[in-house]
């Protein structure tokens, strides 16, 4: 018993002092990156970015190619054409080169894109992790573009630091890279921003928000047809308060009890990602501007990455951002209980009109934090989304 009693006090005192030592690594901006972003870990080592065939796509189907950013450096980025477009062109396609090119506007998928004005354009932003090409990014494309496959097109990238892309992450510089694909594909493409869907998942959300908040306080305001978020959370702060690493080592949340000393240690959080904020300013901001927007916001129950809580606080403050007066979480919560419907096995739906805006909740019962993504929620939403965007909104 002695033994075993020494043994247990020993590891609990390496434990102890390899947590320890984490904190202290957390508050290092360097170390932040790597933890958050987690953009060193590909994901995708033994296969090709620029073989996209290889994750499933047909012949040219994909067109990888870079972006400048705003430093002059290289995004690398995957245009992917929409499943029946794709058979309507087939023998024009696979008679192109395959893989990276260096001028994509002489490409064939890209004339596709720009001279089809009935053409719809999702910017998709991933999530913590891997590239383009990795787990469960793939059959989200085809998700999102099964609704309308002869009219969706997807374009996806790699922020600074992940995968083909130059630089180190930050806040700041994922925003300025975003913003210069939305750019390109507004000014080279030529989509205007009324087809254009933001589709954000994970730390994606929190780009599609920053992107979306930004553009709407434009002067004059840049509105797309709407945006999707999947698996969003408050802000940097709210999560490590409930994220374990693998679901097992807590960063922060022993220190919730504590609120002086929590408090105390995220003051040395420097990347922020406020979503709560950035989509209340999004939404004040079309209010105020008279714009048309849809928000369709998803999380799934069983996600043990990201708690689906964090979506009740985001709607929470979309909601709110709606009404001069403003709206309580007790009083939302309670409108909530009279206008949500249950779909049973498939959760939940709420939604919140105004005369220019759909916010909408959708919380499916499984889904986790990645397999949702190639489900038919996703692909649901943006049909959903572009409808209302190519109709009067009903309020």
């Amino acid at each position: 018993m002695y033994v075993f009693l020494r043994f247990v006090s020993y590891a609990t005192a390496v434990f102890l002092g390899l947590y320890a030592t984490l904190l202290g690594l957390l508050t290092t901006p360097a170390f932040q990156a790597h933890v958050l972003y987690l953009h060193k870990i590909q994901m995708t080592w033994f296969k090709d970015l620029n073989v996209p065939e290889n994750f499933g796509f047909l012949p040219n189907q994909v067109t990888p190619f870079n972006i400048k950013s705003p430093l002059g450096g290289r995004l690398y980025a995957w245009h992917i054409l929409p499943v029946e477009l794709y058979r309507q062109h087939e023998l024009a396609l696979i008679a192109e080169p395959a893989g990276f090119v260096d001028d994509i506007t002489s490409r064939t998928a890209f004339k596709l894109l720009r001279e089809d004005h009935e053409a719809t354009l999702v910017i998709h932003m991933h999530g913590a992790a891997g590239t383009v090409g990795s787990g469960y990014r793939v059959p989200n494309y085809r998700a999102l573009s099964a609704g309308q496959p002869s009219k969706i097109h997807v374009l996806t990238f790699d922020y600074r630091g992940f995968g083909h892309s130059d630089g180190t992450p930050s806040e700041h510089g994922i925003i300025e890279d975003a913003t210069a694909v939305v750019d390109w594909a507004m000014n080279i493409a030529g989509v205007p921003p009324s087809r254009i869907l933001v589709f954000g998942q994970s730390i994606g959300t929190a780009v599609t928000l920053a992107v979306s908040e930004h553009y709407a306080s434009q002067n004059p305001p840049i509105v797309f047809a709407g945006a999707v978020l999947v698996a969003p959370f408050a802000d940097v702060a709210t999560l490590v308060s409930t994220y374990s690493v693998a679901g097992i080592i807590p960063i922060l949340s022993p220190f919730v009890r504590f609120p002086s000393l929590f408090n105390y240690l995220n003051t040395f959080i420097k990347d922020k990602w406020l979503s709560k904020d950035r989509i209340a300013q999004y939404i004040r901001a079309n209010e105020a501007n008279g714009k048309k927007y849809c928000l369709t916001i998803i999380h799934a129950e069983d996600d043990w990455d990201i708690p689906c809580h964090h979506t009740e606080i985001i709607f929470w403050h979309a909601v709110n951002a709606t009404t001069s007066r403003g709206i309580n979480y007790e009083e939302l919560e309670a409108t909530k209980l009279d206008t949500k419907s249950h779909l049973g096995a498939a959760g939940s739906v709420t939604e919140w009109r105004t005369d220019n805006g759909v916010i909408r909740e959708e919380i499916p019962k499984t889904g986790l934090h990645d397999v949702i993504m190639g489900n038919a929620i996703i692909t649901m939403a943006v049909m959903r989304i572009l409808t209302i965007a190519a109709s009067p909104l009903v309020a």
